[in-house]
């Protein structure tokens, strides 16, 4: 695993504590793993959604109802 070094403001630095301190995560490193995981994630299902709407923009209208769309949208997004 790479090793890396970053600075915190001290607000951030104090709440990366209070979650290790509340036993939510057993070290800073991993509830700073688990952020960018759940960054990495969001990006993913932001794309998705994105390329839905520019192939819908290209493509009309659709004749889906809106309870179809998110179904689908849900499905995916939960895997």
């Amino acid at each position: 695993m790479a090793r890396q070094s970053i600075s915190l403001t001290q607000p951030n630095d104090e709440w990366l504590k209070a979650q290790v301190d509340n036993l939510e995560y057993s070290s800073k490193s991993e509830l700073v793993n688990d952020l960018i995981r759940q960054a990495r994630k969001q990006e993913a299902e932001i794309d998705w959604i994105r390329t839905k709407l520019e192939k819908a923009e290209k493509s009309g209208f659709t004749s889906h109802t809106k309870e179809q769309i998110l179904a689908e949208a849900k499905s995916l997004v939960n895997g």
